[in-house]
């Protein structure tokens, strides 16, 4: 059995293609304007790493922000549910019990119990504070290539303060930080440090339990993971690819689909 799920996000569409409960094949690639087109891009990308044609897949589910605006689909779930079952399917081994997910717009907390089921989550949707959107708009601030972020925050020998996680005003606080002479690497670490605050006071309202979870793309960046760990007092499960969590949870959902699970 082959199946596929494609997570259309806001700033990024990534694919996941599973076969006989194996991921065979992957993609990513920027969002850009036509959500429809680049579902289609990356799902081939992840056919040609799988060695498959498209004709091959049983069923396909998508997941994500644009969930309902691709053709490529025969139906669509919630990103929640999605993440969820490609966390089970990954960290069974390891004991989940909350996950921590950064989206480009949005981020997600969820508190699993000990049989890895959904129990609580919550959702910031409204605002940039958090989100991936709210690194990526700070890093082109600085001038500094967004990948570029984790390893230079590493570097910090006096973290900035950041006052505040509104995105509106935190360009000013930064561009003044610049300013005043403060080195890119203290601002970042301090970024990265008052997005962790924010997370972590929002995953604490969930409830936190070991182990943590954290994916989504931003979940790359080791500064924030290094800040996260801190906030929370305790290490956290990075997967290999962090950002394919849900696509593949999408890919899993549409082979128990047809398995009548």
């Amino acid at each position: 059995m082959i199946t596929a799920g494609v997570d259309l996000g806001s700033t990024y569409v990534k694919a996941s293609i599973v076969q006989d409960g194996k991921r065979v094949g992957f993609g990513v690639s920027p969002t850009g304007h036509n959500h429809d087109q680049t579902s289609r891009k990356v799902l081939d990308q992840a056919l040609e790493m799988a060695g498959l044609k498209f004709e091959q897949i049983d069923h396909i589910i998508s997941t994500g922000y644009g969930r309902r605006v691709t053709s490529l689909a025969q139906e669509s779930i919630s990103e929640i549910s999605a993440n969820a079952r490609g966390v089970q399917w990954l960290g069974s081994e390891i004991g989940v019990r909350t996950i921590i997910d950064i989206g480009g717009q949005d981020t997600k907390v969820i508190a699993m119990d000990d049989n890895l089921q959904m129990i609580n989550f919550a959702m910031n949707d409204k605002c940039a504070a958090g989100t991936g959107r709210f690194l990526e708009v700070l890093a082109k601030v600085l001038k500094v290539p967004l990948d570029q972020m984790g390893e230079l925050s590493l570097r910090s020998k006096n973290p900035v303060d950041i006052t505040t996680t509104c995105l509106v005003f935190a360009k000013s606080e930064v561009a003044n930080l610049i300013f005043q002479g403060h080195s890119k690497e203290d601002i970042i670490a301090g970024i990265h440090r008052a997005v962790a605050r924010r997370l972590v006071a929002m995953a604490k309202k969930v409830g936190v339990e070991n182990v943590v979870f954290f994916d989504g793309g931003p979940a790359r960046n080791i500064g924030m993971v290094r800040a996260m760990e801190k906030e929370l007092g305790m290490e956290m499960y990075v997967p290999d690819m962090p950002q394919i969590v849900t696509a593949t949870g999408a890919a899993i959902l549409a082979a128990e689909k047809l398995e009548g699970v």
